[in-house]
């Protein structure tokens, strides 16, 4: 089994089909955590910078899965295409 095969064929379908979507959802669940701390609990100023600091991470992390992924992608791509 070559290195390419090794990649194509174990590799790549864990993390397409496993890993990123679940860090997709983590980050996502981070961001509506942040929506409904900041918009539904409204009793204390410590909840809503609460809300508003797990939207701004949630945002990051969708930001920088997506990055990342995509660079992997294109290199991916490049070296084996």
């Amino acid at each position: 089994m070559s290195f390419k095969e090794l990649v194509e064929g174990v590799i790549v379908p864990i993390f397409d089909k496993g890993v990123i979507p679940l860090l997709y959802a983590l980050a996502f669940l981070f961001f509506l955590i942040g929506i409904v701390r900041y918009f539904f609990i409204s009793g204390s100023e410590e909840a809503r910078e609460s809300g508003k600091q797990l939207m701004v991470w949630g945002i990051i992390g969708l930001v920088v899965i997506f990055s990342i992924w995509s660079i992997v992608s294109l290199l991916l791509e490049s070296a084996f295409g």
